[in-house]
């Protein structure tokens, strides 16, 4: 069904509900965004094919029926009814999910998508329990607010903004972006339970909203009309937020600017008609494609039991190897050995000529959930590193992978220890991606395998190796996790390694970790011929 025809039927079918339903307005405001805006919304997300798209009718069209009976009278059934349309949510979140993990944490405007789609079944679960009439806490009439709150601003807002990402590549757009998917949940946050936290939110939205229609005026679009819908949708949202704010200050001051009543009539009409009307009708006009590709970079074969350590190189070595890396020159010219330091070019290809001696540092904030990380590490042998800060010999061998066992070229397995106990299994190897040469890091881990491709800088004499994308966005630089068959997780970890000479045979090493860009972890190195 072609799109015109699809959003059509939906009119149609929300026209003859509310001719014949026993709610008025402004209680069909939900109605509208369950029977109209979310199936278009949904149209404009799915990509013909995937399973949701092939099973979407079967969910689908018996939730838009129990909407639809809901309108018309009261009966036993209503809790059927009301779980039909929950479950339809549910499974919105799970292909929301499912988007998700096929991606990680990549394309910021593609998560808003993905966050849009699992923040549904939020609003699914406030409808069910204003059907039930299930004590939330407070009134019905907010519990039905709620129910809507989820519906356009958690639903349809992540979605659109999601819609402009794919357009404009503004540098404002993340901050945007993720100051206004954080947004909805403090906002229920403060209708549940502080109206300061409430007012906080609708400031803090106020913030984002102001970039977020800034940016959508300084977007081109696909043509005229979508670009004034679009435009016109998102300014709505910088009048209805005011109202909000206002709202919320007055009651907490025991002023009453606005009533419930007139904010009902006149947020929800901005929010129902010019918002979400509009907004809908403008984004089906044209829907930009997403720009985001799966990862074609070769991905280790290799995945760990619930015991990695040595046992999971059993029977797949053929010998040991010298060095990391043959010869440093496979990474020219992103380095230049002729200028680089000569001690950094003899560790890659002879590591086993040198001693290492390492001290790790876990970040203050981190060290709670390091303790907790250490039960595990502890019985895994992998990344199991100790908690002290004082420097430690490490261990270990070089081994040779035997051809077709990894599913990559020239693997060498590092095993490094510390006091004999194994603290990575890192297995290296490296790939050619436009031009450019990556060194390709797998360790494995349980049903799994983490990938480190790095970036190589030279810095004066000095070697960088980083998971940033420091040369351009289609860099293949990042943090991954290989799962099930071929997917690849895109991790919030970015780790960075610099590496110098500090005298004759002598070199230190400081190996950064970040996530979510916040520092977590630090080893320092230092390097003996």
């Amino acid at each position: 069904m072609k799109m015109r025809n699809f959003a059509s039927f939906h009119i149609l079918f929300f026209i003859v509900v509310m001719i014949f339903s026993a709610d008025r307005w402004p209680f069909l405001m939900l109605t509208v965004a369950q029977l109209v805006y979310v199936p278009i919304a949904l149209r404009l997300v799915m990509v013909k094919g995937d399973w949701f798209s092939r099973t979407y009718m079967y969910f689908a069209l018996p939730a838009y029926l129990a909407v639809a009976l809901l309108q018309f009278t009261s009966s036993k059934w209503d809790g059927v009814l009301a779980g039909i349309y929950l479950l339809f949510t549910i499974v919105i979140a799970i292909y929301g999910m499912r988007r998700f993990l096929k991606r990680g944490f990549t394309h910021l405007e593609e998560f808003a998508i993905d966050i849009g789609l699992m923040y549904v079944a939020m609003g699914g679960g406030w409808f069910f329990a204003y059907i039930m009439e299930i004590d939330t806490g407070f009134s019905p009439l907010l519990t039905w607010l709620t129910a809507i709150h989820f519906h356009y601003s958690a639903f349809l807002l992540p979605l659109f903004i999601g819609f402009l990402g794919r357009f404009s590549k503004h540098r404002l757009y993340p901050f945007i972006c993720s100051v206004l998917l954080l947004s909805p949940i403090i906002v229920a946050i403060g209708i549940t339970f502080s109206v300061w936290i409430e007012v906080v939110s609708v400031i803090l939205y106020i913030v984002g909203l102001a970039g977020l229609i800034f940016i959508a005026w300084t977007t081109a679009f696909a043509n005229q009309l979508q670009t004034w819908f679009v435009r016109i949708s998102f300014s709505s949202l910088g009048i209805t937020i005011l109202f909000s704010l206002l709202y919320a200050v007055g009651h907490r001051l025991g002023i009453v600017y606005i009533t419930i009543d007139r904010m009902l009539l006149f947020h929800g009409f901005l929010n129902c008609i010019v918002f979400a009307l509009l907004g809908v009708a403008g984004w089906a006009l044209f829907v930009p494609a997403s720009t985001f590709r799966p990862p074609t970079f070769p991905i280790s074969k290799i995945r760990g039991t619930g015991v990695i350590g040595e046992k999971v190189l059993e029977g797949k070595c053929s010998g040991t190897h010298w060095g990391l890396v043959d010869d440093m020159r496979v990474y020219e010219p992103q380095i230049d050995c002729k200028t680089l330091s000569p001690a950094i070019i003899s560790f890659y290809e002879n590591t086993l000529h040198y001693k290492l001696v390492a001290k790790v540092q876990w970040h203050r904030w981190f060290k709670p959930l390091a303790y907790l990380y250490k039960f595990v590490s502890r019985n895994m042998q992998q990344i199991n590193l100790p908690m002290h800060r004082k420097y430690e010999e490490m261990t270990g061998d070089l081994l040779t992978l035997r051809e077709g066992i990894d599913g990559r070229d020239k693997v060498r397995a590092w095993v490094r220890k510390f006091k004999d106990a194994p603290a990575f299994i890192a297995l290296y190897s490296e790939h050619i991606s436009d031009g450019r040469t990556y060194m390709n890091i797998a360790l494995p881990l349980p049903f799994s395998t983490m990938i480190g491709v790095l970036e190589l800088n030279q810095i004066g004499d000095d070697l960088q190796l980083t998971s940033k994308k420091s040369s351009s966005p289609e860099s293949d630089a990042g943090t991954y996790l290989a799962y099930g068959k071929g997917h690849t997780f895109k991790l919030p970890i970015e780790e960075s390694f610099i590496i110098k000479e500090i005298g004759a045979g002598q070199l230190y090493a400081q190996h950064n970790m970040t996530i979510f860009s916040i520092p977590f972890l630090t080893i320092d190195y230092k390097i003996h011929h």
